[in-house]
């Protein structure tokens, strides 16, 4: 990254990072907490890169120090099915038996499924 100083204000800012907060791109937060598996999406804010936003979210989203984990991740980033047509991506399989999960033994080291 490169840092450039601003001739006008003396301020060092990120020649690719915008300088006012309300130019910041969108982060999506998600955080894993101590007793989980998985990481949750917990909300959304702006920073300007990717070091900031984890710390912004640190300190916005895990204040009683519930979390031991934070991914930040650019909200254009981020592609979504349409809900609309959740028939298609969520339909039940019921005639392709071998998509369920009777085929399947489990090891017996595997406690958490």
């Amino acid at each position: 990254m490169n840092i450039k100083n601003d001739s006008t204000t003396g301020n060092k800012h990120a020649g690719d990072v915008p300088k006012e907060p309300n130019e910041w791109p969108l982060w999506e937060v998600f955080v894993r907490s101590k007793a989980g598996l998985d990481h949750k999406h917990c909300g959304s804010l702006h920073a300007a890169d990717a070091t900031m936003a984890i710390q912004l979210a640190r300190d916005v989203y895990t204040r009683r120090q519930e979390g031991v984990s934070i991914w930040v991740v650019p909200s254009t980033s981020i592609t979504a099915s349409d809900p609309a047509q959740k028939d298609n991506y969520f339909d039940p399989m019921a005639d392709k038996v071998y998509r369920h999960p009777s085929f399947y033994e489990l090891p017996a080291a595997v406690d958490h499924m």
